[in-house]
């Protein structure tokens, strides 16, 4: 059956209301199975012996003691996961971080593992496992690290996207760049100028579940892999790859996830979980604990980020450009791409250019959080924006309503835009109360936008419909944030049945073809897609089971509101048969009633939002987030308060990650913060009351006009709060996180002291 994805305006029976999360029960009385709660028998204890050197050769290791320790049943090094990667050099970076190879690359990186009866045991047993150093060099500033005098973290990197092939390694991997127009010419036509340097430091998702798996490798090659993941088909595929496996023989089964933020996209310590069950001979759990997790596991970028914006009296940007370096860890990544493609991409702009530049540092591996890059980029735009608005004495929001970007505009890193909903946002914020209340002493406002791709991809859904008319949904999309009850809602809506008759499920990779990762905000938008497309075809069977209950053209059958009707004067006899009488003789009819659906969700929709900040600066330096507003376009709104949960997450976190989250490195190059006591993410005390105000533009290219909303609403914050500061403080804050000492000395400077 041929699946239009295109949106058709329609009224929503059960999308749009309210339901109860199916998985709340669990999760408050504790019923709910995390990665760490699952057990086989006769498992072992991993653990993992990291590096203490931010950047060391591994001369040798010696782990014949370890071996010999009573109850430890096995040892792994690199030479236990040899290198089967083939060239992919994407895969072999994967490869050497879940075990260093001839070099440990940042404090932390993971050098030997054990498999013992117990903790005790595995812990004994790895401080007899000797490891011979040889201290290197070492970098973990971005800036720093591109210096010709830095000390090269990978002799065979040559940066890439140069005109010329440099003829020396660097630890720049790559550069990119985004653009039209020509800004030469633009900022020839501008009167007024801003031009200013931002830096972010380094920050972690902060989850509150580490990372936790147990593997287990039977003796004919099959394996079981329990584990929280974003994304359980990608980890089989990763770890398959990295272990010489045949993918179909590893089973990954998903947990309840923690939360994960981006942060477990990314396969850390699975790999070296299996290989230790597999030299073994039995299932082996490992949990990191949190000092692993910040110093083993991937946090953001940092960066140092330069802005130029040029605009006329009247108020229209001439030009605009942005140079963005962003720290990937000691591996290439394209962080920095995805900042130079996402900064301006708020805004109409004739002439537009952005560069990018991917960083190596001895830090560990960057991996995704929230919408990747875009926060850094957006706090550096935003705030030279909201700078220019000043300098030409427009009020901020309508200076940026004048510059948006519309449905028409080509984007500045290229597409062309469909309907979007930067416009409305701004518009909303304009006339919200939030920016109309009054400001109290020492207090600030600020406001900025944000932007995020979104993501589609493959996806598969299966939808079984039960004997006694109940409905299970298996998806292939981990719920991270909701998704479960979202797709309830869909799978009812087209059905035409209650919500309380349809269960989800997040099914094992054994038990449905093959998902993307759940993220790019596609969870709900992609199994959306697909569920509407399995619902439809069982509703076409069950309209030719119902044709053959009556004996009548199947064409003259039709669905409507969980029924089959026979259309037309002739039937007037035949009464409307449910989908519960249908199924119940299903036996009698052909079988099982099944629809599936597997495809490429295309079209994802972009997304925009526009948040409003007051916070408070005394003259300490310490701040106070008063209130704040969220404002932003969610497509099609399936559960209200799931998208609304979404975005006040997403602030909650930006909040943190603008005023007080950062790693610090000393000048050994080892992480000093490695935990919640000094690396503070905000609790309860520390936030607002977060408003939100969701809009519907929909997207054209899904049924129901669906958009991603998980990622955007984390792309303002950092710019917002920095205005709202700056306009508190009386100078402009450009560093983050804004912590009470740069607030001061931000003043200090501006005072001239």
């Amino acid at each position: 059956m041929n699946f239009d994805p295109r949106y058709s305006g329609r009224n929503f029976a059960s999308v749009g209301t309210r339901p109860i999360r199916p998985d709340g029960v669990d999760k408050v009385t504790g019923r709910a199975r995390y990665g760490a709660d699952f057990n086989m028998a006769g498992q072992l204890v991993g653990r993992v012996l990291r590096s203490p050197h931010a950047h060391a050769t591994i001369r040798k290791i010696d782990t014949s003691k370890a071996e010999k320790l009573n109850g430890v049943k096995a040892v792994i090094t690199a030479a236990d996961l040899p290198d089967l990667t083939d060239g992919d050099a994407a895969l072999y970076d994967i490869l050497d971080n879940c075990m260093a190879r001839k070099k440990a690359l940042y404090d932390g990186h993971a050098v030997a593992a054990v498999a013992a009866v117990d903790a005790r045991t595995a812990r004994q047993a790895l401080k007899l496992i000797e490891v011979d150093y040889e201290v290197l060099p070492h970098v973990t500033d971005v800036d720093e690290a591109m210096k010709h005098s830095a000390p090269v973290l990978d002799d065979t990197i040559f940066t890439e996207g140069l005109e010329q092939k440099p003829v020396k390694p660097s630890n720049v991997t790559k550069r990119s760049q985004y653009g039209h127009g020509d800004i030469h010419e633009g900022f020839g036509q501008a009167d007024y100028v801003v031009e200013r340097s931002f830096k972010t430091e380094q920050t972690h998702q902060g989850y509150i579940e580490p990372h936790a798996c147990v593997a287990s490798v039977s003796s004919d090659g099959t394996a079981d892999l329990w584990v929280c993941t974003q994304g359980h088909f990608v980890y089989r595929q990763h770890c398959a790859q990295l272990l010489g496996m045949e993918a179909s023989k590893l089973r990954v089964t998903s947990s309840e996830i923690g939360g994960g933020f981006g942060g477990k996209t990314h396969v850390w310590a699975e790999p070296v979980a299996l290989a230790l069950s597999r030299k073994a001979g039995r299932p082996v759990k490992l949990v990191m604990t949190r000092d692993e997790v910040f110093r083993a596991s991937g946090p953001t970028s940092a960066t140092s980020i330069d802005v130029r914006i040029g605009a006329r009296k009247d108020g229209t940007i001439t030009a605009a450009e942005a140079t963005l370096r962003y720290s990937c860890g000691p591996y290439a990544g394209m962080w920095a791409e995805l900042g130079a493609m996402t900064a301006f991409a708020c805004y109409n702009l004739a002439n537009v250019r952005t560069v990018g530049y991917e960083v190596l540092v001895n830090r560990p591996k960057t991996a995704a959080y929230r919408a990747p890059s875009a926060p850094m980029a957006a706090f550096a735009v935003e705030s030279a924006v909201d700078e220019l608005a000043k300098e030409i004495g427009m009020d901020p929001v309508e200076f940026r309503i004048r510059n948006a970007a519309q449905e028409g505009t080509r984007s500045s890193y290229g597409p062309v835009y469909g309907p979007i909903g930067i416009g409305p946002t701004l518009e909303a914020a304009k006339n919200h109360p939030h920016m109309k209340a009054p400001l109290g002493k020492n207090q600030g406002r600020g406001m900025a936008c944000g932007f995020w791709f979104n993501f589609g991809g493959q996806t598969c859904t299966d939808l079984n419909i039960g004997m006694d008319g109940s409905v299970s949904l298996a998806v292939g999309t981990v719920d991270v944030g909701g998704s479960r009850a979202s797709l309830s809602l869909v799978a009812a809506e087209e059905l035409g049945i209650a919500y309380e008759q349809v269960k989800a499920v997040v099914a094992d990779t054994s038990s449905l073809g093959y998902n993307d990762m759940t993220d790019g905000s596609r969870g709900t938008f992609s199994s959306s897609m697909a569920t509407i497309s399995a619902a439809r075809n069982a509703i076409k069977i069950l309209r030719e089971r119902a044709a053959q209950m009556w004996d009548v053209p199947v064409d003259d059958v039709v669905w409507e509101k969980g029924h089959a009707i026979a259309k037309g004067e002739k039937y007037g006899n035949l009464a409307a048969l449910s989908l519960r009488e249908i199924a119940a003789g299903s036996g009698k009819t052909g079988g099982p009633i099944a629809g599936h659906s597997e495809l490429v969700a295309d079209g994802a929709g972009v997304s925009f939002a526009t948040h409003i900040c007051d916070i408070e600066v005394p003259e300490t330096g310490a701040t106070r987030v008063v209130r704040y507003t969220v404002v932003q376009d969610a497509g099609k709104a399936v559960h209200p308060t799931y998208v609304e949960g979404q975005y006040q997450g997403g602030a909650a976190q930006g909040i943190g990650w603008a005023l007080n989250e950062e790693y610090v490195y000393g000048k050994d190059g080892r992480l000093q913060n490695p935990g919640f006591l000094d690396y503070r993410i905000p609790v309860c005390s520390d936030l607002p009351m977060i408003d939100t105000q969701i809009l519907e533009i929909p997207n054209p290219n899904h049924p129901y006009g669906v958009r991603g909303v998980g990622e955007t609403s984390i792309v303002p914050p950092l710019a917002a709060i920095a205005n709202a500061v700056s306009n508190a403080a009386g100078v402009r804050m450009t560093h983050i996180p804004m912590s009470p000492p740069r607030i001061l000395a931000a003043i200090e400077a501006e005072r001239g002291g």
